[in-house]
């Protein structure tokens, strides 16, 4: 009985040691996820801003083939792109309460539409409902010096605040922040 009970009991742990090693991972995401926050030093736990987002790369495609003008786009990969404010912000020229809000764009030739939405948790725009807007405000379009492959967000200082910076290609987008 004691050696019937030793036998079922290292079939099961054989069982499940068998199971674990059976699990599947993912490769790595083609748009990885990064975040950008300000103030930018690790250092620095007093955050006023923080954005998640997913970085697609150009891969010999255009700009306006990936992100087209006047169509709203979700600012990245994947899912749409959050951004938290800790604290109340004036983000363009309108004031934003303290909160978390999806950031969509409209890509334009000379100014970008940048989209504060209340609906979180959304895959791409494919869902997007305009009426779930907070706010929107331009970003100006200006063109980098060089190209670059994969999309992003910084920040900047500048007096008063910040500046929120995305670059693809050499489009650069700039929108401020004060706090």
């Amino acid at each position: 009985m004691k050696n019937l009970l030793k036998l079922s009991f290292l079939f099961v742990a054989l069982l499940g040691a068998s199971s674990l090693s059976a699990q599947k991972f993912g490769g790595l995401d083609k748009s990885p996820a990064d975040i950008a926050s300000y103030p930018t030093s690790y250092k620095d736990a007093n955050k006023i801003v923080k954005i998640v987002y997913s970085r697609p790369q150009l891969k010999g495609r255009d700009l306006e083939t990936l992100a087209p003008s006047g169509k709203v786009w979700r600012t990245g990969a994947n899912e749409a792109t959050e951004i938290t404010f800790y604290k109340d912000v004036t983000f363009g020229n309108k004031k934003v309460s303290a909160g978390t809000y999806s950031l969509f764009t409209i890509p334009g030739e000379t100014e970008w539409t940048l989209i504060l939405n209340k609906n979180l948790n959304q895959w791409g725009a494919y869902s997007y409902e305009n009426a779930a807007d907070v706010v929107r405000v331009q970003g100006k379009v200006s063109k980098g010096s060089e190209s670059l492959e994969a999309f992003s967000i910084a920040f900047n200082d500048v007096e008063g605040g910040a500046e929120l910076v995305m670059g693809w290609g050499t489009a650069r987008i700039t929108t401020p922040i004060k706090s």
